[in-house]
């Protein structure tokens, strides 16, 4: 397979509206060349519209669509030098695996022993050698997507886009999958814009995670700084499950902050916010349960759950409930016991009121 030749993409200002419904309002995005961002959110942000409006199978209403520095607003999908991975693989069930990654190449002019020479080199970079003889019911969920990524690289595109390219796999092969995307990316080094609205899956894949809502850009940055510094309650509870109850800074020390939590004070990272009102994100696994005799938040257990290497509890306390996850697999505590609630130093973040 050629050498790639990873492009950038940028979204200057782009609005796109479908009648009088406006799913897109203002975007701007930069996508550095070689890196592997992911557009988050729940159905119905836009995201999937993102990702249609850069393949060309959208465009537009205002604003412009750069990739490699070229304005490809207004071109079509084929001339954008950008190759696509569908949900569905869209493999064709009558060809071979070789036959299936070489169809693309034959369409954009290759003669059939080119196009299967760099089919063969295809299958070769994505670990399924010596496998292009079999047709896809042949092969499982996981070397099916591995197809579909090589018949969309032979083309060197300066882009790839996945669309939710994993939602057809089990749990434990999408976690497999994903770790096998990621691999490849990094070692061949392509640009990749990936949609998914399932958080581990970005988390896991991602140089860069832009979360969209409704249209806009809630939050964007690297899949840790999105997890430990959400900026507004709906990130910390998208980004990972998260307890957000209300809390008072009582005062700031350095780089620190003393919150007020239901009677309880507790020292964590300030971040950028005042002395006052606000909301502390809990996640958790940051909850720390002690007996009810102990300094801490008091709170009464409403049910308890015992899953093996964890026990889940639902803890009823003055500021509002806590889902919270607990280790101490060696004892389980009883629904209607009483404990006291304390905090790690990790998993908190304060967000403003």
């Amino acid at each position: 397979m050629s050498e790639l030749k990873p492009g950038s993409v940028v979204f200057e200002n782009v609005r796109k509206d479908f009648g009088s419904f406006t799913a897109i309002p203002d975007l701007s995005i930069t996508i550095e060349p070689g890196s592997l961002v992911t557009l988050l959110g729940p159905s119905g942000c836009g995201k999937t519209t993102t990702l249609r409006m850069l393949a060309g199978l959208e465009h537009p209403t205002s604003g412009r669509i750069l990739i490699g520095g070229r304005d490809v607003t207004m071109m079509a999908a084929h001339e954008r030098d950008v190759s696509m991975v569908f949900q569905s693989y869209a493999l064709f069930p009558h060809m071979t695996a070789l036959d299936n990654v070489a169809y693309g190449l034959e369409s954009s002019g290759f003669n059939k022993k080119q196009a299967r020479e760099k089919a063969e080199e295809g299958l070769e970079q994505v670990g399924l050698s010596g496998m292009g003889h079999r047709l896809p019911a042949e092969l499982s969920g996981g070397q099916q997507q591995r197809v579909a990524v090589a018949r969309a690289l032979v083309l060197n595109p300066q882009v790839l886009l996945l669309d939710e390219p994993l939602s057809n796999l089990d749990a434990r092969l999408r976690r497999k999958v994903r770790t096998d995307i990621r691999e490849l990316q990094q070692r061949l080094g392509f640009t990749a814009v990936y949609v998914t609205h399932d958080q581990d899956e970005a988390l896991a894949v991602s140089d860069r995670i832009v979360v969209m809502k409704d249209g806009h850009i809630a939050q964007q940055g690297a899949p840790r700084e999105l997890y430990e510094e959400p900026v507004s309650e709906f990130i910390a509870d998208f980004m990972g499950e998260a307890n957000v109850v209300a809390c008072e800074i009582v005062a700031r020390e350095g780089d620190d902050a003393v919150i007020d939590v239901g009677g309880f004070q507790h020292r964590l990272r300030a971040r950028q916010v005042s002395t006052g009102r606000a909301r502390l994100a809990v996640r958790p696994g940051a909850v720390v349960l002690n007996s009810d005799t102990e300094a801490g938040l008091g709170g009464e257990i409403l049910t308890a759950a015992y899953l093996g290497d964890h026990v889940e509890y639902e803890i009823e306390t003055p500021v509002g409930n806590f889902f919270v996850i607990d280790h101490a697999v060696d004892r389980t505590l009883a629904p209607r016991s009483t404990v006291s609630l304390g905090f790690r130093n990790r998993g908190l973040a304060l967000i403003e009121a």
